[in-house]
């Protein structure tokens, strides 16, 4: 059975930095993707790293969220810099061990959540 465990969520303010992780445990992925929500929103796609290191992001985030992987322990992080207070969100990762894509039917399993949250 597939788990997807986060780490890192938190209070930070305008400017600062976070990094989240997100660990598979069971089964090594093909695609590990994030995605954060607000209350009376939809989930929204942030971005995507596949095994062999190709990455997407989503145009709000570009240039100040980098996503990476370790491979070895089916772990991906999200650096996330230049904090803004609409990136306040809880952020969900997502893990596919078929195919890669921006959206949530794409994935198999997610996480729990982990709640960022950007003081202004």
């Amino acid at each position: 059975q597939v788990q997807l465990v986060e780490f890192g969520g938190g209070l930070v303010q305008t400017g600062g930095s976070l990094r989240l992780s997100c660990a598979s445990s069971g089964r090594a992925f093909y695609t590990m993707g994030w995605f954060r929500q607000v209350p009376g929103k939809e989930r929204e796609f942030v971005a995507s790293i596949t095994r062999s290191g190709s990455n997407t992001y989503a145009d709000s985030v570009k240039g100040r969220f980098t996503i990476s992987s370790d491979n070895a322990k089916n772990t991906a992080y999200l650096q996330m810099n230049s904090l803004k207070p609409e990136d306040t969100a809880v952020y969900y990762c997502a893990a596919s061990f078929e195919t890669s894509g921006r959206r949530e039917v794409d994935y198999d399993y997610w996480g729990q959540g982990t709640q960022v949250t950007v003081s202004s």
